[in-house]
């Protein structure tokens, strides 16, 4: 095999998980063109075209489909004998790549990740921030943190801190303006920032209250996906908002943010980091766990 062939390998392998180079190139930190031209140079010494493109997408051939069959498993191994020696060290080494949600990453890190860089300087860490929930395994992330709620079940769940709350919020100025809410029904009256799932759908605003729960569409003109918007736009005047307390609890004791409905809003589950079971736990990952744990007591 060339000298490259285990890189090649690689590339061919993240192109086939991911259906495409670019994203490829991010799952492996390596750029479009090194992995473009590493597949590239793999199928010139094979003589066979492994895979189709197109400007709009990327598919194995049938000889591709056949090369990647049997490669996967042996890189599988090759990979368990290289973590295999790494746990014979005294210190992990290498790269764990965490999939999350901005909030949850904002919550986690100075806690968590921070403690973990200082405790293990031989590893590197990149986490990846998005709103849609991924197949952490099929998109080649080691361990993902989100809500609990939201954890797939065939996933093994780690705890993460204390339980949560939302908490609906406004301005004083919003506040010179209209009345203070004191049931979820009053929203009506209100100019409400109003967010959207990833999937474009509306999210509602959840309410809880002595058994009785209550999900209100509420009104507005102004719809955001990002929770550092729909604070700035609180923090502005532009409406009520409905966010995590974790981003407006500073901004509330100080006065710069009014809370209401605070009897609406019981706490839920919070935060878990969880993989896949069944799977070989790398030790950057075991370390990552048995931190949580450690920080959880």
């Amino acid at each position: 095999m060339h000298k490259s062939g285990l890189i090649e390998l690689e590339a061919v392998l993240a192109v086939a998980r991911c259906r495409g180079f670019r994203a490829a190139a991010t799952a492996l930190g390596m750029s479009t063109t090194a992995v473009s031209n590493a597949v590239a140079g793999l199928e010139a010494r094979l003589g066979v075209r492994l895979f189709n493109r197109t400007t709009r997408s990327v598919a194995l051939t049938e000889a591709g489909e056949q090369f990647v069959a049997r490669v996967a498993p042996a890189m599988v191994e090759i990979h368990g004998a290289i973590e295999g020696i790494n746990e014979h060290r005294q210190t992990p080494k290498g790269t764990l790549r965490l999939n999350a949600s901005a909030g949850a990453a904002r919550m986690v890190f100075s806690r968590v990740i921070a403690e973990y860089l200082r405790r293990y300087p031989e590893m590197k860490v990149e986490i990846v921030t998005e709103g849609r929930m991924i197949d952490v395994v099929g998109e080649d992330y080691d361990a993902g943190i989100r809500l609990s709620e939201m954890v797939p079940r065939d996933m093994v769940r780690v705890p993460i801190g204390a339980k949560l709350r939302m908490a609906v919020v406004g301005s004083p100025g919003y506040f010179s303006e209209f009345p203070i809410p004191v049931s979820p029904a009053d929203l009506a009256a209100h100019r409400c920032v109003r967010t959207r799932f990833p999937s474009g759908a509306a999210s509602p605003w959840e309410f809880a209250r002595r058994g009785e729960t209550i999900s209100v569409d509420v009104p507005g003109v102004l719809t955001l996906d990002e929770p550092n918007l729909i604070y700035d736009a609180a923090r502005v005047g532009a409406g009520l908002a409905y966010l995590g307390e974790w981003y407006v609890a500073e901004d509330i004791e100080a006065g710069r943010l009014i809370r209401v409905l605070d009897d609406w809003t019981p706490s839920f589950p919070g935060l878990a980091l969880y993989y896949a079971q069944g799977r070989h736990m790398a030790a950057g990952l075991r370390a990552l766990v048995d931190l949580v744990h450690e920080l959880s007591d």
